[in-house]
């Protein structure tokens, strides 16, 4: 089974910046091309599932039920577009609550490996921050880092986590698996 993760801000969406949340339907705007290179994924045959650190929740900063209505804007979107989602997995928790689900701990991937029952081995994680390859690395899967998030190629030298794969986006990404 070929099967891929994404984070999702900064991967599908605009980066809301740091310490910043989308907390509304309003604030979720599609990266350029990100539709279509799930739509492509999809398309060659790739599970596609979302794993992503939403602790705006847990901090009260908004409510489940705004996350719920961002995620089926997202979903509705990305089917439109010819893509499909095959499942999303939210960690909600704050850093300081010490859960097995937040990310860079690999938790929200092994919960979908135990699920759909597939290897994480030969799965990729493309997120946009080096939490996000550690996260890959923690699971035992290829990272790969996309540049049109939070991370940026000059931070470089101080990556605690050096990606397997750098790309500028995640329709070069998508280009590159196919």
């Amino acid at each position: 089974m070929k099967v891929v993760f994404l984070d999702r801000d900064g991967v599908i969406n605009k980066y809301p910046g740091d310490k910043l949340y989308v907390t509304s339907l309003k604030k979720f705007c599609f990266l350029p091309g990100a539709k279509k290179a799930i739509a492509k994924l999809t398309k060659a045959g790739f599970k596609i599932f979302i794993a992503s650190n939403q602790a705006g929740i847990g901090r009260g900063i908004y409510a489940k039920r705004t996350l719920a209505a961002i995620t089926a804007k997202m979903l509705s979107g990305i089917e439109k577009a010819g893509g499909k989602i095959t499942k999303v997995y939210y960690c909600i928790h704050r850093k300081d609550e010490g859960c097995l689900c937040r990310k860079p701990k690999p938790g929200l991937l092994k919960k979908a490996s135990k699920e759909f029952k597939f290897s994480l081995k030969n799965s990729y994680f493309i997120g946009d921050t080096i939490r996000d390859v550690l996260t890959a690395h923690a699971a035992g899967c290829k990272s790969i880092l996309v540049l049109n998030g939070k991370e940026k190629l000059v931070n470089q030298k101080n990556w605690e986590a050096k990606p397997d794969f750098v790309f500028k986006d995640l329709l070069e990404v998508a280009k590159f698996l196919i």
